[in-house]
């Protein structure tokens, strides 16, 4: 049998305040799994009472609450300053409302993922269409049919593992017979590894989002689940001036004034097809992005090669008018860029073929590498700082050095001199 915590002397007001001050209660048993614990407070505060839940099952778990001050100072009112007794009637007031509280439906996997994508859709998530994609390829064959409360840490770490050893999946044929790449170089397997770390980050969302909206019993399973570390290293891809030349030769009509603009302005696809005329200020040279990705709107910088090419696109336009249609006039949708990029790559002798993404790296590297500040370059495109540094700093020439000289002040440490340095070519006259 296992051995009970010792019960501490709590009814009397004298025994409590010569207890020992520290962070864990002294508890005294009322029942089987719960208990009354009292907290001694330095300095001379009044010591506070808590109350102590056992829960069993897979994850067993403490449940705790406070119930209030103790009657080490002043009189007990049965509200905010309780006397041992008051405590003792309001542990158990609490341990009755656990009693009648109904058990926790246990859901699937695949039933929280769908919980969770409704959720996604309702707060007007920017990818729904990957997420998606991720949970059917990714989670769901494997982990959908289980229920959440039956998962482990060891579970979902042999899952995590083998999504990090399994080859990329590549475009199913035409009969729709799925593809992936046969073998797996050091590269590879640091990408299939971030890759793993990306789905687990989705799983982890719907998880959480059950475990908060009290679907699950418990989120320790897949908390004790850690990332890869080290394998999400910064590798942008860009076109020098050249490419981007040719690229821009091999499109023709409205998706060459897309990919001009993509290059001028550093924006995201869905942010070019959504501009209207009214965003444009194009006498103070600038452009407002009113749906971002991260949901807030953004102020672009036009240089005067992008006023012109919005100049031109804008004439005559009505300001609700899209400033970059389709050469039909209606409006560029989802993937209406991909083969039409491809073709261009193609044709311009650019390989591998890019996404329409990369022109974005493309506007913002050239920037980096003619000494634009990381600031300005995160203003621009509406990124934090942080990630801007950790994709660009290393274009910049100066980036780093200045950024470390003006951080790191002089120490005294080295006594100032008058010894100036001969220059090499007077001391070979020597």
């Amino acid at each position: 049998m296992a051995r009970k915590s010792r019960d501490e002397v709590l009814d009397n007001r004298s025994a409590r305040l010569r207890l020992p001050v520290r962070k864990e209660p002294f508890w005294r048993n009322i029942q089987e799994g719960r208990a009354l614990g009292y907290r001694r407070i330095a300095g001379g505060k009044s010591g506070t009472w808590i109350a102590r839940h056992y829960v069993k099952g897979r994850t067993p778990r403490n449940l705790f609450q406070a119930l209030g001050s103790a009657d080490d100072y002043l009189d007990a009112d049965g509200d905010g300053t309780l006397s041992y007794q008051q405590a003792y009637d309001a542990a158990g007031a609490w341990f009755a409302t656990l009693s009648k509280k109904e058990p926790v439906r246990q859901i699937t996997v695949a039933e929280a993922m769908t919980h969770y994508m409704t959720h996604y859709r309702a707060k007007g998530g920017k990818a729904e269409r990957e997420t998606q994609f991720t949970v059917d390829a990714h989670i769901l064959p494997s982990l959908g049919k289980r229920l959440v409360d039956d998962l482990t840490a060891g579970i979902i770490k042999a899952w995590r593992d083998k999504l990090a050893t399994a080859p990329a999946r590549l475009r199913a044929s035409a009969d729709g017979t799925p593809k992936s790449r046969a073998t797996l170089d050091a590269a590879g397997k640091r990408a299939r590894r971030s890759t793993a770390n990306r789905i687990m980050t989705t799983l982890k969302a719907a998880l959480n989002l059950a475990y908060r909206d009290g679907l699950a019993q418990s989120d320790d399973a897949w908390r004790r689940v850690q990332p890869f570390h080290g394998v999400d290293a910064a590798k942008v891809r860009w076109l020098t001036d050249d490419e981007a030349a040719r690229l821009v030769n091999a499109t023709q009509g409205a998706f060459r004034n897309l990919v001009v603009a993509a290059l001028l302005t550093g924006c995201r696809y869905g942010e070019l097809c959504n501009l209207r005329v009214a965003d444009l200020d194009l006498v103070g040279g600038r452009a407002t992005v009113r749906e971002a990705k991260a949901g807030k709107p953004r102020v672009v910088t036009l240089t005067a090669e992008a006023v012109q090419l919005f100049t031109t696109a804008s004439a005559g336009k009505p300001r609700n008018a899209l400033v970059l249609p389709r050469d039909d006039g209606e409006q560029w949708l989802k993937s209406h860029q991909s083969r039409r990029l491809s073709d261009a790559c193609k044709l311009a002798g650019i390989a591998p073929a890019i996404g329409f993404h990369i022109l974005r790296h493309t506007h913002a590297s050239r920037l980096a590498q003619a000494g634009v500040s990381m600031s300005v370059i995160a203003a621009q495109l509406g990124n934090s700082e942080a990630i801007c540094s950790k994709h660009y700093a290393h274009l910049a020439p100066s980036y780093l050095a200045e950024a470390m000289r003006a951080g790191f002040a002089d120490t005294g440490l080295v006594p100032q001199s008058n010894v100036t340095p001969l220059a090499k070519s007077t001391m070979k006259g020597k």
